[in-house]
């Protein structure tokens, strides 16, 4: 039986592949996408999801607007990584579907509650706003939850918006404080990890080879997304960071980490937006969070490629 999952996302580049890996796989039952203003604003994410979902021929996936802005602060976008629409690089037409009537969270909490004995998966790769605010605003919805698969968060690594905080969580701590300490279990992709998940110059050109409306619209948005990433880490190629999440609800076995206590910093103006990890168990705090360190990458771009492959 395929698992059901909710995409809670931004896109992006990397969003975008990670919503056409999830649609692709029969393993996964995708009930809708709710979208979270993060790396461009809201209309812009809500539009490039419905183009998404038109590119793959699946407009019986819904996608319900979620948060504008942050729970108590300003948006902060990243066009600077993305460019102005979101999905630079893959030239996708204006979608003709509608955005669903009805908010995201409103459509988190009803889907959560209606879950059957397996629950429901939210699978969010953006800022947490929407995740929060649906257990903010009903809170007997984390028993109905199996699994919170989150991108987000750093700790070996540092981060990538600030020297310790990595986007997802830097735009909404306060969401993401409230989603670690809500006692839903959770796995978390922090940059530890997405930062081994590189899209090199050979697979670039298998995904450019397998020649589908589809696999040409991955490639151009990849081959702009990883000029930023290039030119800032001096890697070879781009880290894939939000596909990890639904690679892993595919197939675990390209994934290791371990459990740990992680905490989230919202006050100190130097390093708000850190995912505090006690890697080492120094604190003998009780873990939290199933904290992913490591991947298979040529497994894991092996699965990009072949799910690709079947738009």
């Amino acid at each position: 039986m395929a698992r059901p999952i909710i995409i809670d996302t931004d896109p992006g580049q990397d969003d975008a592949v990670a919503v056409l890996l999830a649609l692709a796989s029969p393993e996964l039952d995708v009930l809708g996408i709710s979208t979270v203003a993060g790396n461009v604003p809201q209309p812009l994410v809500t539009t490039n999801s419905l183009k998404l979902c038109e590119l793959v021929g699946r407009t019986d996936v819904r996608v319900f607007a979620g948060a504008e802005r942050p729970l108590e602060r300003e948006l902060f976008t990243a066009e600077y990584v993305h460019g102005p629409t979101g999905i630079d690089g893959a030239d996708l037409p204006p979608p003709v579907t509608s955005v669903a009537a009805k908010d995201a969270v409103d459509f988190i909490i009803e889907t959560c509650l209606a879950a059957g004995e397996d629950g429901i998966t939210l699978c969010p790769v953006g800022p947490l706003t929407n995740i929060a605010s649906a257990i903010a605003r009903e809170p007997t919805i984390v028993p109905k939850i199996r699994e919170v698969a989150l991108m987000g968060g750093g700790f070996f690594e540092g981060g990538n918006t600030t020297p310790v905080a990595e986007f997802n969580i830097y735009v909404d701590p306060d969401a993401a404080a409230i989603v670690f300490n809500s006692g839903a279990p959770i796995t978390m992709f922090p940059l530890d990890v997405t930062h081994k998940a590189l899209v090199l110059p050979a697979d670039l050109d298998r995904i450019r080879g397998i020649g589908t409306p589809v696999s040409d619209a991955v490639a151009g948005m990849l081959d702009f997304y990883e000029r930023h990433d290039i030119e800032k880490y001096g890697i070879e190629g781009a880290p894939l960071h939000d596909p990890c999440v639904i690679a892993y609800l595919i197939d675990p076995s390209l994934f290791s980490g371990k459990e740990c206590r992680v905490d989230i910093e919202t006050d100190s103006e130097l390093t708000v937006g850190q995912t505090v990890v006690d890697w080492w168990g120094v604190t003998g705090s009780m873990p939290n969070v199933m904290v992913i360190s490591d991947v298979d990458r040529q497994g894991f771009m092996d699965l990009v490629v072949e799910r690709i492959g079947r738009l």
